[in-house]
């Protein structure tokens, strides 16, 4: 029977979460209000696919950076989450700032606030980790809703109406007050934990190890359809929409809903994962996301009550499995290089979505937005093999179990 948590310990979970929720509200802040963009400051569709790609570029390069020079260990994890929200925060609130065919100035500031939420995340995930042990599996899961339901708050704020200045605005606004929040509210807990430390000596160590190499393949399945998913939902609604020839005004709301939802599966899988294990939940997750992108092709044009049924199961599903990844990595690396698996997980992962993003409207383009969904299927459907690869070998006893 699991330990009950302490009111202090719920009092963590529900701060620490909600402060991530906040923060993240920037990663698709630019993303939400692209098509304003284009109009205002006259940028090609090309060009405001690059405000998503920054942020994703900058979170790699901050990754890598904090891993290496070890930030969480120098600095104090609260401290780290209060500053990286801040500046994040600030470089978005900036955008509204720029002038005339401001891209550069715009990719600038993104790419910066994808460095400084690389230093929201980790940090965010060590102060949870500082105040759970036995139900830590719980609660990365709730970490990880608290930044799906972020990442689509956006979409909802566009929804109210409102410029895409406004927009801007208040996901910056409420970043500065989810670093705030945590800082003030929550203490460090009494299980704080080591930060991962990356080492580039330790790669080719990384690489030799099986269960590393198939939990990572898992995770870049997973990462191939994510971000192109989370990041193309609105204009692929909006083409659907249009074709059939009805309005678009639902667009905003639904990407929220199909975002959000995320949240729910991430907590859903986190839970079953203990009973069922780790492998089974990610590869299932995987089979039903990618068998909604298969699906896309032949509901596109139809009515918004077929549509966004299948979108919703999607975004329940696409990141369901993320947590599990990075467990499944800490479970079969050996502890010596667990922070560099981690780290090289995270940032291969990361720059794979390039491809991704980038490729969703460059298919739409070529064929049509009908189609352009397809494609994502891939990544799940070779993360599937790499998941049933890595339970049989744990099962025989080629790969070391968890401990």
């Amino acid at each position: 029977m699991a330990t009950p948590s302490t009111p202090e310990q719920q009092k963590a979970l529900a701060v620490i979460a909600g402060s991530q929720l906040l923060v993240l509200t920037l990663w698709f802040s630019a993303s939400a209000v692209a098509p304003s963009l284009e109009i205002e400051w006259g940028l090609t569709s090309g060009q405001a696919t690059w405000l998503t790609l920054a942020v994703q570029i900058g979170f790699v390069i901050g990754a890598l950076v904090s891993a290496t020079l070890n930030l969480a260990d120098i600095v104090n994890a609260r401290t780290l989450f209060l500053t990286s929200a801040l500046i994040a925060a600030l470089a978005n609130a900036s955008l509204i700032l720029l002038g005339d065919n401001p891209f550069i100035e715009a990719v600038a500031l993104r790419l910066v606030v994808g460095v400084a939420l690389a230093g929201v995340y980790p940090s965010g995930l060590k102060v949870m980790a500082g105040w759970f042990k036995v139900r830590r599996g719980m609660a990365l899961g709730v970490l990880v809703g608290a930044l799906t339901v972020g990442s689509a708050t956006p979409h909802l704020v566009r929804g109210l109406g409102l410029e895409w200045q406004a927009v801007i605005a208040v996901s910056s606004v409420l970043a500065a007050l989810g670093g705030v929040l945590l800082w003030l509210t929550v203490k460090d807990g009494p299980y704080e934990a080591p930060a991962a430390v990356f080492s580039i000596r330790l790669v080719g160590q990384v690489l030799k190890n099986r269960g590393v190499r198939l939990s990572t393949y898992g995770y870049l399945g997973h990462m191939w359809e994510l971000y192109a998913m989370w990041t193309w939902t609105a204009a692929f609604l909006v083409a659907s929409a249009e074709y059939s020839g009805i309005s678009t005004g639902w667009v905003p709301t639904a990407t929220f809903a199909v975002i959000a939802i995320g949240g729910v599966g991430s907590w859903a899988a986190g839970k079953a994962a203990d009973a069922v294990g780790k492998e089974r939940i990610a590869g299932l997750a995987m089979i039903i996301s990618g068998s909604c992108a298969m699906l896309t092709p032949l509901v596109f044009g139809l009515s918004m009550w077929l549509v966004i049924p299948v979108f919703l199961v999607w975004g329940f599903t696409v990141i369901a499995d993320s947590a599990q990844f990075s467990a499944l990595v800490t479970d079969t690396a050996d502890e010596r290089y667990r922070g560099t698996a981690l780290t090289l997980q995270t940032a291969v992962g990361f720059l794979l979505t390039l491809v991704t993003i980038r490729g969703v409207p460059w298919i739409a383009d070529q064929v049509g937005w009908r189609w352009s969904f397809l494609w994502l299927a891939i990544g799940p459907a070779l993360g599937v093999v790499a998941m049933i690869k890595l339970r049989n070998a744990r099962a025989n006893g080629e790969i070391s179990q968890p401990v």
